[in-house]
């Protein structure tokens, strides 16, 4: 009989160690910016933060594929919680002084991203080992809907602390870190690799991830049309309703409302999937969320309010998040264990690695255009996709899970004294953005 998540002791404290770190980066993420800016006076270097973030996420994530396929991955999640809350107490005591170097916040920054880049591979890796594959989907929706509330809370708890003192979000981070590394440490599962991967700057090892999924034509044809061509444009779409109802940068009210939006449709979406088994309905929530999406812009190229935006907003989110989860949970059940890694890593980079242009061109459409036309050509982006993906023949044929082996990760208790040893102790110990968490 299959132990209900609910009863699976080692998925809860993953979920609440995630939930601990989540949180506490949603804090920082928000402050970090502020606190270059209340430095500096300089909003170009306040940016320059999260170019920073992206750039080293996109340059570190295959490579942290290979980490996360070569080293038993629960300790890999612990030595990364330990970076992590090392480099948050630095920053923090630093903030504390009075006294932050730039270097410093981007050395912080640049380190914050190579971590999450290791970390989210093993994540998944070891929750292959936790979960069962008829759970994946559950489970995949539960972790979407903690960060989907981490990151609705986290932002808000972040700006009061810093309000009251710009070190405040940063000391609540290190502590979310240090409860998540607790957790990770009562882990029982353990989960290596069963063929060990080769050196990390290997062609073959960096690439191995993009191979699998290349070799694959309905894995291919989904992410490079849905996961990169979906998220550029509706970057863009986004974006472009950020502006245009914020009055041009009057007023913030409209533009605020579309992003509460987002985040509430990202939720609903999160919630809802375990209802409807994404996995076993994924092509067809695909295919659903690529017309929607081709409907909102219709709608808001012709109806200029931003309650509707925000509505039309709200349902595509929600859809394209339990289009996700389905994803996602199909991609690491045909995975092959010794790939998990790798192949998460490579799906994340492809979904990535254009995302950061959909703002720059939706802003670009607007001022050119105006928002009507910046609506209705972001509009023909997303139908093409939607076409693609409706009509393509490699998008029609789902890949099936590969035979079934011995798993590879265990449940099994921390070791006891040995005879004539002293009592025995759990090892020392020890994350977005999939996340993703």
């Amino acid at each position: 009989m299959t132990t209900p998540l609910r009863g699976n002791r080692d998925f809860r404290l993953l979920w609440l160690s995630g939930l601990f770190a989540v949180l506490g980066g949603q804090m920082s993420a928000l402050a970090l910016p502020l606190l270059v800016l209340k430095e500096t006076g300089s909003a170009v270097q306040a940016g320059a933060i999260g170019t920073v973030s992206v750039g080293t996420v996109l340059i570190t994530m295959l490579p942290g594929g290979v980490m996360a396929d070569r080293v038993e991955r629960r300790r890999l999640m612990r030595v990364c919680d330990v970076g992590s809350l090392i480099v948050v107490t630095a920053l923090t005591a630093a903030v504390w002084s009075g006294h932050v170097p730039m270097p410093l916040v981007l050395l912080c920054a640049a380190a914050g991203a190579v971590i999450g880049s290791v970390y989210g591979p093993a994540v998944f890796g070891l929750m292959r080992a936790v979960v069962p594959a008829d759970q994946m989907g559950t489970a995949t929706a539960r972790l979407q809907a903690r960060t989907q509330t981490a990151r609705l809370v986290g932002p808000l708890v972040g700006g009061a602390l810093f309000g009251v003192h710009p070190a405040l979000p940063f000391a609540a981070e290190a502590l979310g870190l240090l409860l998540s590394t607790v957790c990770v440490a009562l882990v029982r599962t353990r989960s290596r690799a069963r063929a060990k991967a080769g050196a990390v700057f290997s062609r073959r090892e960096l690439l191995a991830g993009l191979t699998f999924l290349w070799g694959l034509p309905y894995l291919r044809t989904v992410l490079l049309v849905f996961g990169l061509g979906m998220n550029f444009a509706f970057g863009a779409l986004t974006f472009t309703a950020l502006t245009a109802f914020s009055d041009g940068g009057t007023s913030g009210v409209g533009g605020g409302f579309v992003l509460t939006c987002v985040s509430a449709g990202a939720l609903s979406g999160a919630l809802l999937a375990p209802r409807i088994s994404p996995a076993r309905h994924s092509r067809v929530l695909i295919v659903a969320t690529c017309w929607t999406c081709v409907a909102a812009a219709g709608v808001m190229a012709w109806v200029s309010r931003p309650v509707v935006a925000g509505v039309m907003c709200a349902l595509t989110m929600c859809l394209s998040t339990v289009a996700s989860i389905g994803f996602l949970s199909k991609l690491l059940v045909v995975t092959p264990e010794e790939k998990v890694g790798r192949v998460q890593s490579a799906a994340g980079f492809l979904s990535s690695m254009v995302q950061p242009f959909g703002p720059l061109t939706g802003g670009a459409l607007l001022t050119a255009f105006g928002a009507r036309w910046a609506f209705a050509l972001t509009g023909c982006v997303l139908a093409v996709s939607a076409l693609v993906v409706t009509f393509a023949r490699s998008a029609r044929t789902e890949p099936s899970p590969p035979p079934a082996e011995e798993p590879t990760g265990r449940q099994e208790p921390e070791p006891g004294p040995e005879p004539g040893a002293g009592p025995a102790r759990a090892p020392a110990g020890a994350n977005p953005s999939v996340t993703g968490d």
